[in-house]
């Protein structure tokens, strides 16, 4: 176990060449980029090619390519990206007069009505005293782990937390562990640890309630008996939201409201929007709103996202076979899975990783399921651990059933050539 201290800051002198700079020697002039006019040129982009070069021979470029095929590849669980009521409700927004641009920081141009209506709506749906809007969820989660966690506590983040867990850890004020993949023992060794080596702050354990990649569950009761010992739970329930829970308040909803617990939820997933929740208590958001750089010097989201996150809340409530239809899926692909390819271990929610394990046959096979008009995307390194690249099969409302049925049966007659 290893636990990162962060140095002293320090100010750092800005040099104005690289021969000014001490240990640094000026380039070789055959390595200069861009040489004088007339003395030919010398790539300067010569890195970065090289760089997707290599991602290239390791089968790990990647690309922007246009959506086609039936929807096994998005977030959008319950189908509400496409949902009239959201489209009748931004309609009727921009028909009121709501602006398309917030125009500037919430601090700097100030609220919107909608916005605030909205964050009003959004803590009472979730159990939290107050809520706080960001533009999405990376910037969202980076910004409360770069913010809350001071300095003396201890970020302590699942091995298999989010990009935006990891990138905020770097950046943030704590020290940083890391624990086992849901393996709340292991947490608690972590923090013994710690405390035996002289930590006394706070200790800010952060997981995601439904794992992206994996599809599988935070030990949140077991951690949250951690978090009451020694500080604080942060729980992103980006893939949770509008999917478990009562109502799809999430899997953390029995927790919100108490005064250490810290959650997300997204508006760019199962609520068919854009933009995060940061759900709180109300002394934590109001020090967000006066700490937090990610928030005061951002423009603030579209206050048209506000009335569709607004909207999408209240479609949860009217409609709620929505959830009950996205189980029946869940449960239909894990029936077919079993009677085909038994031998796949699954894991019991809308997110399948089906292991491939080499970047290539797993970008390969990929292809042969999108080539049958089925929207699969293989994962790979980094954004899964070496040796576990795989397809990801997310599950949607937006695939009828008939449509999960062919699935499988592709997934039977490709997997054998594995």
């Amino acid at each position: 176990m290893s636990i990162s201290r962060r140095p002293r800051r320090r100010r750092i002198r800005q040099f104005r060449s690289c021969a000014e700079r001490p240990g640094v020697s000026p380039p070789d002039p055959q390595d200069i980029s861009v040489k004088k006019k007339g003395q030919g040129i010398v790539d300067r982009l010569a890195f970065y090619r090289q760089d997707l070069g290599a991602l290239e021979a390791a089968a790990r470029l990647r690309g922007l390519t246009p959506r086609r095929g039936v929807d096994f590849s998005s977030n959008d669980y319950l189908g509400l990206a496409q949902s009239a009521r959201l489209r009748a409700a931004i309609a009727g927004a921009l028909e009121r007069g709501v602006p398309v641009g917030a125009a500037g920081s919430r601090l700097l141009r100030g609220e919107t009505e909608d916005q605030t209506a909205f964050e009003a709506a959004a803590a009472g749906f979730f159990g939290a005293e107050a809520a706080l809007g960001f533009g999405g969820g990376y910037v969202a989660n980076f910004a409360v782990i770069t913010t809350l966690p001071q300095r003396g506590d201890l970020l302590l983040m699942d091995a298999l937390s989010h990009a935006s867990t990891h990138e905020g850890a770097q950046a943030g004020r704590a020290e940083v562990a890391t624990f086992r993949h849901g393996d709340a023992g292991h947490a608690e060794d972590v923090i013994t640890t710690w405390r035996r080596g002289g930590g006394t702050g706070a200790v800010w354990i952060a997981v995601e309630s439904l794992y992206s990649m994996d599809g599988d569950r935070a030990p949140l009761d077991d951690l949250m008996g951690l978090a009451d010992a020694h500080g604080f739970l942060m729980v992103d329930e980006a893939h949770a939201t509008g999917v478990f829970g009562p109502g799809g308040r999430g899997l953390a909803h029995h927790l919100e409201g108490r005064d250490n617990v810290v959650t997300l939820h997204t508006l760019g997933k199962a609520l068919g929007g854009s933009g995060a929740l940061i759900c709180g208590a109300r002394v934590l958001i109001d020090f967000l709103v006066n700490r937090c750089r990610p928030f005061i010097f951002a423009t603030a989201p579209s206050p048209l996202m506000a009335v569709a996150g607004q909207e999408a809340l209240a479609i949860l409530q009217d409609e709620p076979w929505r959830q009950a239809a996205l189980q029946e899926r869940v449960a239909l692909f894990g029936a077919e899975m079993g009677r085909r390819l038994p031998q796949v271990p699954l894991s019991g929610s809308q997110i399948v990783p089906l292991i491939v394990g080499p970047d290539a046959a797993t970008m390969d096979l990929a292809a042969q399921v999108q080539a049958r008009g089925l929207d699969v995307r293989g994962i790979r390194p980094p954004t899964v651990p070496e040796g576990t690249s795989r397809l990801r099969v997310s599950l949607t409302l937006n695939a009828l059933e008939a449509e999960v049925i062919r699935l499988v049966e592709v997934l039977e007659e490709l997997w054998p050539d594995l």
